[in-house]
This record gives C-alpha cells, structure tokens and sequence, in this order.
C-alpha cells in the first residue's frame, strides 16, 4: 500500500471526521481521481509534441494518456476536425495515490523559487486546480530528451462539496500551500 494511501486511512480520517463532526467515515472527503492534462500549441511540429508529450505522460503518471482533439475546425488557430490538441490522462486507485505522492513529496519541492501552491484554486465543487508550468519538475523527465518546456494542468476530483474540508485534506497530507498573506 502507498504510503499516503495509508497515512490518510489511519491519520487524516480520523482527525477529518472530528473536525468536521461525521458520524461516519464514509463521509469523510476523499480523492476520487486525479486528471493530468497538457496542451500543445505548436503548429509546425504537432505530432511530434504529441508523440513526446504521451511518452513524458507515460513516464510521469504510469499509464497511457489519451490524445484529446478538435471537435470542430477553427480557422484562426489553424485547427481542423479531428487535429491533436494535447494529451490526458485520468488517475484512480493506486496510481493516484503514486502521483499524488510524487507531486506533493518530488515534483513541488524542485519549482525553481517555489513559494507554495495556490490557497484558493477550488472550484465550486470541492475539486482542486493546480497548474505546473515546467513538466521538467518531474524527477523522471530527462532534460536532454525533450522537444521544449510545457506546463500541464492536475485537478484533483473529490468526493466533498466541502472547500474547506478538502483544504484541511490536502494540507495534512502535505500540499505546500503558500503561506497567508497578513494584513
């Protein structure tokens, strides 16, 4: 079992579920998936973006991303029906856990000026943005080996309507959230 796995079944559950007053802890938040996401906006070389953007995804998140693409042709962005926009990649189960593990304990540590990630990127849902602006932040990623510098988009899917409750989540289980700013 994933050591995060395991430290929010034994520490962050119980303590969630006497913050926030649950009877049970099957109401309690938790992560249902966690979707990684990469845009391509070259124009000459776009299926070769894609090609090394889904062998990155490989590496980065274990699986095999999707290749999303054009549902209807735009004539500005030279785009038509069925052109490779980017790659996608839907986390669950022990993978999840793997890449929430890498991201929070890795990946996050090595941003260059890293001042912490961003308090309030909740959506109306209780799920959780964040946006990487270099993929080079992952330790697997061999600087020499790629085409250029991409950032990528991690949404973090849970179960709670709850903002503040997935905040308190993410926060024991090690987010670096940037510090309040007094007043």
């Amino acid at each position: 079992m994933n050591r995060l796995k395991q430290k929010y079944q034994q520490e962050i559950v119980p303590v969630l579920e006497k913050e926030f007053g649950h009877k049970t802890t099957f109401s309690v938040a938790k992560i249902n998936k966690i979707v990684v996401n990469m845009g391509i906006t070259d124009q000459q070389s776009r299926d070769a973006a894609i090609t090394s953007a889904v062998e990155q995804f490989k590496v980065i998140t274990g699986m095999k991303p999707n290749v999303t693409r054009a549902k209807k042709a735009i004539a500005s962005y030279k785009t038509r029906v069925g052109d490779p926009l980017g790659v996608m990649v839907t986390l669950r189960g022990e993978y999840m856990w793997e890449f929430l593990d890498k991201l929070i304990s890795l990946a996050l540590p090595r941003v260059k000026d890293f001042q912490g990630v961003s308090r309030t990127a909740f959506d109306a849902s209780g799920n959780y943005n964040l946006g990487i602006e270099e993929q080079i932040i992952f330790p697997e990623i061999n600087y020499d080996q790629i085409q250029g510098v991409r950032g990528l988009q991690v949404t973090i899917v849970t179960n709670s309507k709850n903002n503040k409750e997935v905040f308190r989540m993410l926060e024991l289980m090690g987010m670096p959230f940037a510090k309040e700013k007094s007043a």
